[in-house]
C-alpha cells in the first residue's frame, strides 16, 4: 500500500495568520504527516522554532499517531490513482536531461558512469575512491535524492528518500557519513549529516548557533570534508541582503557568498573569505592545511547563469591557509573559473564556464578537456574526473513531474498557460519561438494561431470568457522592452481577424479578461506611464487603475478582484489585489524576497504564485539558462492567509494552473 498524505487543518506549530500583512512564514502553514504503512514512521513538515508550540503539537500528536498509523494500515488509499487525479500544470526552467560521465584527468577514455540516467548530477568521490555520491531525480523529475555507486557503475544505492530537496553530497574520509544540502524541516538550503549504516540524519547548519537572520538570504551550500574528517567547509549567503542585479535595479537576485569551516558537531564556526564578494565551492588541499574556492564579483552571479553573459564574467581561484589566513591567488586574467579542486599538492583543476575555452582546465596549463560539461570532481589521486553533461532541449508539453501534493498530478507546461471554458489550453511557445498556440489539455492537437517575429514575441495569451477570442501582448518584453514597443492584440480562436487593442506606446501587455468579456486589464510600462489599465471593448475607453510599477494582472473568475505584482520599497516585488473600481488595495505577500506570477483558482478562493522566500538552493553561478532558480510555487487564500509551499525542486518553478473539468478525460 502506498504512503498516504494526511492533511490536518487544525494542527499548526503556531497560530494561523489572519492578517494579509503577516509574512508567509512556515509557522502559518498546515502540518502534513506522511505515514508509511508498515514502517511505523511518520514525517512532519512545515515547522518553526517555538518550543512551546512544539510541546503542544507533540502532546496532540501523541493522541493521534496511533490512530493515523492504524488508519493507514487498514484503509484503502485515499489518493486517486495516477490518471484519475486533477492535473496541475506548471512551468520549470532547468535541464531536461543530465548524465554523469567519467574520464581520465586528461580527458581520455570518456564513458558514462551509469547504464541508465534519471537526471543525475553533482557527483563527487569518496576519500578512498571506492564510491561516487551524486544527486538523482529518478524517483520523479524535481524530487532530488542522494545516491552512491562504485566508479565502475555497480552497487547503485539510494541513501536518502525525503520529499524535500537533497543535493550536493560529500562522503566523509572514512566513507561512513555523508554531508549534504537539504531543504527538509527548515525549507531553506541547509547542510545535514547522514550516518550511512544507521540512516540517522542530524542537523549541522540548521543549528541556532550557525543560522543567520531568517529575514535575509540564509542558505548553506557545497559542503566539503577535510582529509582528517575534523572540519567541514561550505559556502553560505547567511546575513547578506536580497539584491537585484544591475546594482539593485533588476528583478532577478544576485548572490553574495562567504566560505566557512565548522566541526561536524556544529562547533568552531569560522569565516575564511572576504566580505562583499561571492566565494564558492570550497575544497581542501591534500594535507588539509588550505581551502580553495572561487571568487566572483557579486554582480557577475547574474551574468554567470545567463548564456549570453557568462563569457563576459571573470572569476579567480583562491586558497586560504587555515592556520594563518594567508591568501594565494592561483589564476589571473579573464574567464569564468568555478568549482576548483586540488588534483595534486600543487595543481588545481576547475571548470571554465562559457566562452571559447569552456571545459575542464588546470592551473598548470598542461591539460584541458573542452566542452560544456558541469560540476567536475576528481578522484583522490587526481587520475580521474567525474562530471555531468546537461541538455536543455525543450520538455514535452504535459511531461510528468514529481507531485509533492499527492492529490494532484504535476505536469510541465510552456509559459503563460490559460484555459478556455471548454478546456482548450493556450500558451506562449517560449520553448520554440514565443508564438501563440492552442491545444487540448493533454497537449495534443496543437495549433499555432499567431506567429512571433524575430523582433517581437507574443506573450501571456488569455482566453475570452466565451472561448472564442484570445488577447495577448505582442512586441518587446523583458529586457527588450527598453528599446521595443509592445501592444495588446486580439485574434479569433482560429487565428483569424487579428486586431490591435493598443497602439504600442507605452509598452503594453499581459492582458486578462473580465468575466463578462466586456473589459481587459493590462499593464503599461514606460518612463512617464506605468501601472494597470482597463480597456472597455465596447467604447474603447481606458480606465487608469494604478500608476505604480505594476505587472502581471489577473482578473478573478468571479470578477471581484484583480491580482497583480507590484515593485515597491527598494526593489521588492509582492502580490497585491485591488477591486476593478480601484478600491480596496491589499498587499498579500510581505517578504523581502520576490513574489510574482499569481494565478487564480477557478473558484476565486485561492491564488497560486511563485516565491523566492526560501532563497537559493545552490550557488547562483553554477546554474545555467535560468533567471530565478530560487523560485518555488505556493498557494494562499484570496486574503493572503494560509500560505503553503507546493513545489520543492532545485529549479525555477512557476506559472501553475489546474486543468479544469472540461479539459479532463
Amino acid at each position: 500500500m502506498a504512503a498516504s498524505l494526511i492533511f490536518l487543518p487544525g494542527i499548526r506549530w503556531s497560530k494561523q495568520s489572519t492578517s494579509p500583512s503577516d509574512p508567509p512564514n512556515p509557522a502559518f502553514s498546515p502540518v502534513f504527516f506522511q505515514v508509511r504503512p508498515g514502517s511505523q514512521k511518520f514525517v512532519s513538515y512545515k515547522t518553526n522554532q517555538s518550543k512551546h508550540n512544539m510541546t503542544i503539537l507533540k502532546n496532540t500528536c501523541a493522541l493521534l499517531i496511533g490512530l493515523l498509523l492504524r488508519a493507514a494500515a487498514i484503509a484503502q488509499p485515499t489518493t486517486p490513482p495516477v490518471g484519475e487525479k486533477p492535473v496541475l500544470l506548471m512551468n520549470r526552467i532547468g535541464p531536461s536531461a543530465s548524465e554523469l560521465y567519467m574520464a581520465n584527468a586528461d580527458g581520455s577514455n570518456e564513458r558514462k558512469l551509469l547504464a541508465t540516467s534519471g537526471l543525475d548530477y553533482h557527483a563527487s568521490y569518496s576519500g578512498n575512491g571506492q564510491w561516487i555520491v551524486f544527486t538523482s531525480e529518478r524517483n520523479g523529475l524535481g524530487q532530488a535524492d542522494i545516491y552512491r555507486v562504485h566508479p565502475d557503475g555497480t552497487a547503485l544505492e539510494r541513501l536518502t528518500d525525503s520529499p524535500a530537496l537533497d543535493d550536493q553530497a560529500a562522503l566523509s574520509p572514512d566513507g561512513s557519513k555523508v554531508t549534504f544540502v537539504s531543504t527538509r524541516e527548515m525549507h531553506t538550503a541547509n547542510i545535514w549529516l547522514l550516518d550511512i549504516k544507521s540512516k540517522k540524519v542530524t542537523k549541522l547548519t540548521a543549528l541556532p548557533a550557525i543560522q543567520g537572520d531568517s529575514t535575509k538570504p540564509n542558505g548553506f551550500f557545497r559542503p566539503s570534508w577535510s582529509p582528517d574528517g575534523k572540519w567541514i567547509a561550505f559556502a553560505s549567503d547567511r546575513n547578506t541582503q536580497w539584491l537585484g542585479h544591475g546594482n539593485g535595479a533588476g528583478w532577478e537576485h544576485v548572490q553574495e557568498l562567504g566560505i566557512y569551516v565548522v566541526h561536524p558537531d556544529g562547533t568552531g564556526l569560522r569565516k575564511l573569505s572576504q566580505a562583499g564578494i561571492c566565494s564558492g565551492s570550497p575544497k581542501w588541499s591534500p594535507d588539509g592545511k588550505r581551502v580553495v574556492f572561487y571568487e566572483l564579483p557579486v554582480e557577475d552571479t547574474w551574468a554567470a547563469r545567463r548564456p549570453n553573459l557568462a563569457p563576459k564574467a571573470t572569476s579567480q581561484i583562491v586558497s586560504v591557509d587555515l592556520a594563518t589566513g594567508q591568501r594565494t591567488e592561483h589564476t589571473a586574467g579573464p574567464g569564468l573559473k568555478l568549482m576548483p579542486q586540488f588534483v595534486t599538492a600543487e595543481t588545481i583543476g576547475y571548470l571554465a564556464k562559457g566562452g571559447p575555452n569552456a571545459g575542464i582546465a588546470y592551473t598548470n596549463g598542461k591539460a584541458t578537456l573542452p566542452g560544456a560539461m558541469r560540476s567536475p570532481a576528481w578522484s583522490p589521486d587526481g587520475s580521474h574526473v567525474v562530471y555531468e553533461k546537461v541538455d536543455f532541449t525543450h520538455r514535452q508539453q504535459n511531461q510528468p513531474l514529481y507531485s509533492w501534493d499527492t492529490h494532484y498530478d504535476y505536469r510541465y507546461t510552456d509559459v503563460f498557460p490559460n484555459f478556455a471554458k471548454d478546456g482548450k489550453l493556450v500558451v506562449t511557445d517560449k520553448d520554440f519561438d514565443s508564438s501563440i498556440s492552442i491545444m487540448d489539455a493533454d497537449g495534443s492537437n496543437k495549433q499555432k494561431v499567431y506567429t512571433a517575429t524575430r523582433s517581437s514575441v507574443a506573450f501571456a495569451p488569455a482566453w475570452s470568457p466565451d472561448g472564442q477570442r484570445i488577447a495577448f501582448g505582442f512586441g518587446g518584453y523583458l529586457q527588450s522592452r527598453k528599446t521595443n514597443g509592445a501592444k495588446v492584440m486580439m485574434v479569433n480562436r482560429d487565428g483569424s481577424n487579428p486586431q490591435d487593442l493598443t497602439d504600442g506606446l507605452p509598452n503594453s501587455g499581459f492582458p486578462s479578461w473580465s468575466p463578462d468579456g466586456q473589459r481587459i486589464v493590462y499593464r503599461v510600462w514606460g518612463e512617464k506611464d506605468s501601472g494597470l489599465r482597463i480597456l472597455n471593448l465596447n467604447d474603447k475607453l481606458v480606465q487608469v487603475l494604478t500608476t505604480e510599477y505594476d505587472n502581471l494582472p489577473f482578473w478573478s473568475p468571479d470578477g471581484s478582484l484583480i491580482s497583480f505584482t507590484r515593485k515597491h520599497d527598494d526593489n521588492n516585488f509582492d502580490i497585491f489585489t485591488i477591486r476593478p473600481d480601484g478600491t480596496n488595495l491589499r498587499q498579500l505577500t510581505t517578504t523581502p524576497a520576490n513574489d510574482a506570477h499569481a494565478y487564480w483558482t477557478a473558484d476565486s478562493k485561492h491564488l497560486m504564485w511563485s516565491s523566492g522566500i526560501y532563497g537559493f538552493k545552490d550557488e547562483a553561478a553554477l546554474y545555467d539558462n535560468t533567471f530565478q532558480p530560487y523560485g518555488a510555487i505556493f498557494s494562499m487564500n484570496a486574503d493572503g492567509s494560509d500560505k503553503r509551499q507546493l513545489t520543492d525542486s532545485a529549479w525555477e518553478d512557476s506559472m501553475p494552473v489546474v486543468v479544469p473539468k472540461a479539459g479532463q478525460p
